[in-house]
């Protein structure tokens, strides 16, 4: 293993607890994180380019390359289904008592890749523990990015658990020329 890759698994703990120390909504954790290395990168890049083939989605093989040819992936996601408790609206319900009446009728009726209706502060602490993560990153000098397409992997190979809603992936690279950039 080179001192590169040695790093980046580093960084991605690092990020993994920047993630997990970022602020949070009434002081309420719903963070799903998860470091891949190792076979199970390419294991996520393999089910994200079929998913890419399967639905048409031209975007999600250009990302399996991507998260093929990376060093290590930063999974974060959420229980957008656990609600604040108060009552903004946010979601699209009129209270949060709604929301989760909503939710418990669709708890099996996956049709889409993430799982709705969702805490709106919930999706607000996912992002900036996103943010918290490639920010750790970057301070670090990895190369990163932040992927929708490998969140939608990551939940479609069971990685986040029953209970993950929402969530992104951020794999990582450390090489003389950024492979998140000049992509096709």
């Amino acid at each position: 293993m080179t001192p590169e890759k040695t790093v980046v698994a580093t960084v991605a703990g690092l990020m993994a607890l920047a993630a997990r120390t970022a602020p949070k909504g009434k002081g309420v954790d719903t963070l799903i994180i998860r470091v891949l290395s190792g076979k199970e990168v390419p294991a996520l890049a393999t089910r994200l380019a079929e998913l890419g083939e399967r639905e048409g989605i031209g975007f999600f093989l250009r990302d399996a390359k991507n998260i093929a040819a990376s060093d290590a992936c930063v999974l974060v996601g959420a229980r957008g289904d656990t609600v604040a408790g108060i009552n903004c609206g946010a979601c699209g319900f009129a209270t949060c008592a709604d929301m989760t009446k909503e939710c418990k009728k669709k708890k099996n009726k996956k049709t889409t890749p993430f799982s709705g209706p969702n805490c709106a502060i919930r999706m607000a602490d996912l992002g900036i523990a996103l943010g918290s993560a490639v920010k750790t990153a970057q301070l670090h000098n990895a190369d990163n990015r932040i992927m929708y397409s490998g969140g939608v992997a990551a939940i479609d190979l069971g990685l986040m658990g029953k209970d993950c809603t929402v969530a992104y992936a951020i794999p990582l690279s450390a090489t003389g020329k950024n492979i998140f950039f000049d992509r096709s």
